[in-house]
């Protein structure tokens, strides 16, 4: 094997079908296939639908990645997935085709966290992560403070969202104001144009006795929603700029607010940002303005490596082969509610899993 690990990485625990390569820290390649389009008419992710599509694009997918990255499927080192957490009939799709693939070429098969996979992608954009690291996660399912001082082996909850996750809130609030679906990119928009001061919406959970970092987005998504029917049950214009702009900046605030609050108490000086909601344009520059007035240096990955993609899982399954983490095995399956204190998945039966790959590589990949 060589110094730096070629390893594949499948990602399926929402509605976007990833399929990412890299070498050590190294992207190769990171296709994507996304259903989005076919759950737009419900307002939100269609659990079978989306299965349904990861079915239909997984090995188109897969070949455009490999064509990417100019590598052949018998080069690989070995092959990631996300096991949890996610929507279980998506992730046990993505699980499943991880499986065949890693049997029917003989490599090793590492089942991999999907928040710990949001960490680690950050090593493609800026090179070997700092041990610890605090990292903010924000996306559709998750909003969530976690503290890495081993991405492979150690990650440590420090908070996370008792309700609403804040794409989540996005979504709705987006809704509410007949944007359409996903949210988050059109509020980001609309809240350009508008006054983030105009309307001065609730930061849940900020009180003295309220938990330091923990989130709460439901009340919040509230008060905007009434805020809004009341202004239409008067006759009155809705002033939509400017609810989105008040609205984002009561997400962003408490959102960069706590984290960097997280970084002072435990003495890190370095703060990640991942997830779908990362994407967001005032998140970056409200997060920046606030690590460089209390000295912590802040690493974002470019929007296309926030949202859910294979990269990330790559990227995890790569430190993982070269930290010699054990693999998983057979009897992997997915686990919608994974732990993040589980980066990882490890089997048990290592002899047994070596057998198979053998058995696997000689009769079942031309």
């Amino acid at each position: 094997m060589a110094d730096e690990p070629l390893v594949l990485g499948i990602e399926t625990s929402c509605d976007e079908t990833g399929v990412g390569i890299v070498r050590g820290t190294t992207l190769l390649a990171d296709a994507v296939a996304s259903s989005v389009d076919e759950h737009a008419r419900f307002g939100g992710v269609v659990p079978e639908v989306a299965s349904r599509a990861h079915l239909e694009a997984m090995v188109p997918t897969i070949d455009r990645a490999l064509k990417e990255a100019g590598v052949s499927a018998r080069d690989l080192d070995g092959i990631a997935v996300t096991a949890g957490p996610g929507l279980a009939g998506a992730l046990l799709v993505g699980v499943s085709a991880a499986k065949a693939y890693a049997y029917a070429l003989g490599k090793p098969l590492y089942g991999v966290n999907h928040l710990a996979s949001h960490i680690c992608v950050d090593q493609l954009e800026h090179g070997a992560l700092p041990e610890p690291t605090m990292a903010l996660l924000v996306s559709g399912g998750h909003s969530s403070l976690l503290l890495s001082s081993d991405i492979t082996s150690d990650v440590r909850p420090m908070g996370a969202t008792i309700d609403d996750a804040a794409g989540e809130a996005f979504d709705k609030i987006a809704r509410v104001l007949n944007l359409g679906f996903p949210g988050g990119p059109v509020i980001d928009r609309y809240a350009k144009e508008g006054d983030p001061d105009a309307i001065a919406f609730p930061r849940g959970l900020t009180g003295p006795r309220d938990p330091a970092y923990d989130f709460s987005f439901s009340g919040l998504k509230t008060a905007v929603a009434r805020w809004i029917e009341a202004k239409r049950a008067a006759g009155e214009e809705v002033p939509v700029r400017d609810v989105a702009a008040s609205f984002q900046e009561a997400v962003v605030d408490v959102l960069t607010r706590k984290a960097v609050r997280a970084c002072k108490d435990e003495g890190v000086d370095h703060l990640m940002i991942g997830g779908g909601v990362a994407a967001n344009s005032r998140l970056r520059a409200l997060a920046q303005e606030r690590c460089e007035a209390a000295g912590i240096r802040l690493r974002v990955p470019r929007p296309k490596l926030c949202t859910d993609n294979g990269a990330m899982v790559a990227a995890l399954g790569a430190e993982m082969v070269a930290r010699n983490r054990p693999a998983s095995d057979w009897e992997l399956s997915a686990d919608s509610s994974l732990p993040v204190t589980d980066p990882h998945v490890p089997g048990e039966a290592a002899h047994t899993h070596d057998h198979v790959h053998e058995a696997g590589k000689e009769n079942l990949y031309p």
